[in-house]
């Protein structure tokens, strides 16, 4: 067991410090690069998709890294539930920015005919809207639940305490289940629906596109090399990668909240399976532009100095 623990320790702090500088280079990278010109909506959206991922590594990652190496329970209750509140608001923000993405993507796609360079810009703008509103939905409902549980948390009418490791929290009443599902996890599902049908859609047109372009032989250029598709082609590995690690992270998390014994090997799986996406996706991000590895670097660091 001496040896599995300190596998996971170096597992947590490899996935953890690869979160940190990972998206902290990209969002470095739309900060200084891509605020020079004029970012697509894509972009916009990518940037703040990798900024909730940023909070998710920070308020959790680096928690448990800092408890799998002894510091354990060093937060009071109310930093805690704090840290909690972070936690998710990254995650309420990252899920409804890839559904965004995902929609508008699938929208954009399926009207490339139509889609000139006027409604690109108008885009542009509905969509810096759209992302501060995912922003304001996802602080303000998260509030409502972080100032009740506060308000609650010397209430007699408590479960069992739930153990981070790096602290420990009051269980919550029925009122607090019921407020969780209704403010939490409904939205949720409803963003993960979403994603499900607009990455159908795209794979749906992609489809049909090629078949298209299959029967014109004196096109000069193809689906598979049309870097509309290519794009499209990538912003589905993107949210297929998160569709996949979110449904799995939350099954797992259902199983720890349904079950009083918690298996240690359950335990650290459900931590790893949650950072993974938070943690690993600005690799697919990466892949999206080719003179990154080349160049960002050296850019952002004489912008830097």
């Amino acid at each position: 067991m001496d040896f599995w623990n300190l596998a996971v320790k170096i597992i947590f702090l490899s996935q953890t410090t690869t979160g940190i500088l990972g998206n902290f280079f990209l969002l470095l990278h739309y900060l200084f690069y891509c605020t020079e010109h004029a970012l697509k909506p894509t972009d916009l959206i990518l940037m703040h998709l990798v900024a909730s991922n940023v909070l998710i590594v920070l308020s959790k990652g680096m928690p448990y890294t800092l408890a799998d190496f002894g510091l354990k329970n060093f937060l009071n209750d109310f930093r805690c539930r704090l840290i909690l509140y972070i936690q998710r608001v990254g995650r309420s923000v990252s899920i409804s920015t890839t559904c965004l993405l995902s929609v508008f993507q699938a929208i954009s796609i399926s009207n490339r005919e139509s889609y000139c360079e006027n409604q690109k810009l108008k885009a542009a703008k509905y969509i810096g809207c759209s992302i501060s509103s995912l922003w304001v939905m996802s602080i303000s409902i998260n509030f409502i639940f972080f100032v009740y549980i506060l308000v609650k948390r010397n209430s007699k009418n408590t479960t069992r305490n739930r153990d981070y490791k790096y602290c420990s929290t009051g269980g919550g009443d029925d009122i607090n289940a019921i407020l969780y599902t209704a403010l939490v996890v409904c939205p949720e599902i409803f963003f993960s629906v979403l994603i499900a049908w607009s990455s159908d859609s795209m794979i749906v047109i992609l489809y049909r596109h090629k078949q298209r372009v299959q029967h014109i032989h004196s096109c000069p250029v193809s689906s598979k090399n049309s870097p509309e598709s290519q794009a499209t082609k990538k912003i589905l590995v993107l949210v297929c990668t998160f569709l996949a690690f979110y449904t799995l992270s939350s099954v797992l998390q259902g199983c720890i909240a349904l079950l009083y014994n918690h298996s240690w090997w359950l335990v650290n799986v459900t931590r790893f399976t949650s950072l993974c996406f938070p943690s690993f996706g600005h690799f697919v991000l990466m892949s999206h532009y080719s003179f990154m590895p080349r160049f960002s670097l050296i850019w952002i660091w004489n912008k830097i100095s």
